[in-house]
């Protein structure tokens, strides 16, 4: 059973699913998972319907939604700022908190990439998530740029077209769009991974945006609550090395988890490796009862 919403946040309305779990029994209050999508992506994609699946089927409320100027969201097309979505993500837990099937203290995020980046920030400034599960995320966008965009020529266009869109902005009173592989890189094999009515065009404010976003520095804030990331051992996309140094400062309680034979968009494959990871760590950290 699901159930489609228009939440108010940011003044718009973000586009939502709401998923009930398998067991659902009136009158019983349950944990919900709210599902991050990546950047530009929406809440059709994989990486957020199939773990919307497992969770439900664990016994979890899931809440997948579309991020301000993302699919079917309100908002500036092409304007997707790492700020935004944090307030976005908050609104939804506001909306989540007062549902009366819904035990308000067990409201976790689970994020893939640019998502998982979201969901470490924001529960580290939210003392209202309960849990966050982080899935090929990144801590540092200074840090995770340069690897995506690596050798001196590569990364020195990189902040060259950063320049240019604030002067742009400067002249003309507008954003200047950029495709989003100038901004993300993606191999061509894996960008079935994307949804088919992604965001392909941003505003250099949003590659800006992702720069200083800066996601570890609320890990601390984090815990003691608990984080469980997750990353392929060969990240074709955000560099494998962002959650291994996440996973260094980080304070307990944290898992890190690395999978081969997974990739980027590893939380859409139904990896029975990486769902039987989250599924006991979930039995430990966020219980159902």
């Amino acid at each position: 059973m699901q159930q489609n919403l228009f939440i108010p946040s940011n003044g718009i309305e973000l586009s939502a699913v709401l998923h009930y779990p398998l067991d659902y029994v009136e009158g019983k209050k349950y944990p919900c998972i709210a599902v991050l999508h990546g950047f530009g992506s929406n809440k059709d994609g994989a990486n957020v319907k199939v773990p919307c699946e497992l969770y439900t089927r664990l016994g979890y409320f899931a809440l997948r939604f579309d991020m301000q100027s993302c699919g079917l969201s309100g908002g500036e097309p092409g304007m997707v700022l790492c700020e935004d979505q944090v307030i976005n993500t908050k609104d939804v837990i506001t909306y989540l908190e007062k549902r009366s099937e819904i035990n308000p203290k067990k409201i976790a995020l689970s994020g893939s990439s640019f998502g998982g980046a979201v969901a470490i920030y924001t529960g580290g400034d939210d003392p209202r998530v309960a849990a966050v599960i982080c899935a090929g995320g990144w801590g540092n966008g200074d840090r995770k740029l340069q690897g995506q965009h690596p050798g001196q020529e590569a990364w020195t266009k990189f902040k060259n077209m950063l320049a240019q869109g604030k002067a742009y902005r400067a002249e003309r009173g507008k954003p200047m769009m950029v495709s989003r592989f100038d901004i993300v890189p993606i191999p061509p094999h894996l960008r079935q991974g994307l949804p088919s009515n992604s965001v392909m065009d941003f505003s250099v404010d949003t590659a800006q945006s992702i720069f200083d976003f800066m996601p570890e520095t609320k890990l601390a804030d984090l815990a003691p609550r608990p984080l469980l990331l997750l990353h392929a051992a060969i990240d074709s996309v955000t560099p494998t090395s962002e959650s291994i140094e996440m996973f260094k400062i980080a304070k307990k309680p944290t898992e890190l988890h690395l999978f081969d034979d997974v990739e980027h968009f590893m939380m859409g494959e139904a990896d029975p490796r990486v769902e039987s990871v989250i599924t006991l760590w979930l039995a430990k950290y966020l219980p159902v009862a």
